[in-house]
């Protein structure tokens, strides 16, 4: 494999492009590790108790709407965000995930999956005893998300 980089001022927006005679599991991973890298650098804002919090998105389990707010899940907490959860789809990195109509859940914080065919299956999350479920409509795509 070439690694090649090319420097050109006038450029508006760094572009990377991967050129491959197949998409193989390598190039998925350094497109996704591309892909993390690039997201990473966005900052959200946590609101808790009239304070604005700044920490890595990488110490969020989940996102989760009530009450017509979306909330961000740590281990031992809860942030209000001010984002809609089709607007977090767009800008968390590729270790987020939609597993609900009202949730978006890092998959690297899974511990365990309940799977139930008739019905949403439970994820149970590492190092806390918060739980997720997830819908069977989206559950055939966090399989395929852990699987990578």
């Amino acid at each position: 494999m070439k690694v090649r980089i090319e420097f050109e001022e006038d450029l508006v927006e760094d572009e990377i492009i991967i050129k491959c005679r197949q998409i193989d599991k390598t190039i998925q991973k350094v497109q996704e590790s591309i892909l993390n890298i690039t997201s990473s650098s966005q900052k959200l804002e946590f609101f808790k108790d009239y304070k604005e919090y700044y920490f890595p998105l990488n110490i969020i389990l989940f996102f989760e709407t009530s009450d017509n707010f979306v909330y961000a899940h740590t281990a031992d907490d809860v942030y209000r965000v001010r984002y809609k959860l089709y607007e977090l789809e767009e800008i968390l990195p590729r270790n987020f995930l939609r597993v609900s109509k009202s949730t978006i859940l890092n998959v690297d914080h899974i511990l365990s999956i309940s799977h139930n065919i008739a019905s949403s299956s439970l994820v149970q999350l590492s190092k806390t005893h918060k739980q997720v479920f997830v819908s069977r409509y989206y559950y055939k795509d966090l399989r395929k998300r852990i699987n990578r």
